[in-house]
């Protein structure tokens, strides 16, 4: 039986109960984070929860646990479900609207760390362009919120297409992310992401990303970048903590480069799995 912890222990999944008054359940007011556990250690756990509380103050959802009781709170879930690779999943509500004694919900799930199909990182992924577009003016734009519905239809509709990513635009047209990823270019050897004020999720995997550019001598412009970017680009790839970095090939019926996962698509991807590597053995 899998467990999880909520609020205050270690339970059966089938037995978590929420109030039925919750924020999160029923306004979509809550936060939450995706996390991958290698080793039995999460990557970059102290960036997950800089968010975490960042967006809180932010969006002003109340959490009232502190970074260790919910640090504590992950590693029991990862151990009562007895994994050592592993997908986690943090979610945290201001819970019930209006009330201040019962305070906020805390939900920790773990289950087996499952990679994405191995020939997408052989051979590429193909993408599609959303039709919906990214409001910058959204409070919640740049926030991970529960409030997640309008990215899974698009992601939906992408799959029903064959695509493993569907990437947005701004209403103004400036290129933004995927429905679960962040999105790099390279043109003539240079590495181009999208601006955090673009606005975008500033993704963990996007600022380990940019810190081992940083680190390697290779250069990165962080811009606003447009349709023409993409299209002209000679490689592009997404990531996230779970898939890492993740080559896109194709971007509906437009071949990207030569069609092959690139040069430095492949340094970079290496070199994110080298830090993941190192960071959970330490």
């Amino acid at each position: 039986m899998k467990k999880v912890f909520l609020n205050d222990s270690i339970i059966d999944s089938d037995k978590a109960k929420i109030n039925s008054s919750d924020s999160s359940f029923l306004y979509g007011a809550g936060l939450f984070e995706t996390m991958r556990c290698n080793n039995g250690r999460i990557f970059s756990l102290s960036d997950h929860l800089d968010r975490l509380f960042f967006s809180s103050k932010a969006l002003s959802i109340n959490i009232s646990y502190n970074r260790k009781y919910i640090t504590d709170a992950i590693y029991k879930t990862i151990a009562a479900n007895e994994l050592v690779d592993a997908r986690v999943r943090l979610t945290v509500s201001s819970g019930p609207i209006g009330s201040e004694e019962q305070g906020s919900a805390l939900l920790v799930a773990a289950t087996k760390l499952e990679s994405y199909p191995e020939q997408l990182y052989q051979k590429g992924a193909l993408a599609v362009l959303s039709s919906y577009k990214q409001n910058p003016f959204d409070p919640v734009v740049g926030h991970k919120t529960t409030s997640y519905f309008s990215r899974l239809i698009v992601l939906k509709a992408a799959h029903q297409q064959k695509a493993t990513e569907a990437i947005w635009f701004t209403v103004d047209n400036r290129l933004a992310e995927g429905c679960v990823s962040n999105v790099f270019l390279v043109k003539d050897g240079v590495l181009h992401t999208p601006s955090v004020e673009t606005p975008i999720l500033a993704g963990i995997a996007r600022k380990s990303l940019c810190q081992i550019a940083t680190d390697n001598s290779m250069e990165l412009v962080e811009k606003f970048l447009y349709i023409n970017d993409l299209l002209d680009a000679d490689e592009v790839f997404m990531s996230n903590v779970i898939m890492q970095v993740l080559p896109v090939t194709n971007i509906e019926a437009h071949q990207v480069g030569d069609g092959k996962v690139g040069p430095v698509t492949q340094k970079i991807a290496k070199l994110f799995a080298e830090k993941v590597e190192k960071e959970t053995k330490k």
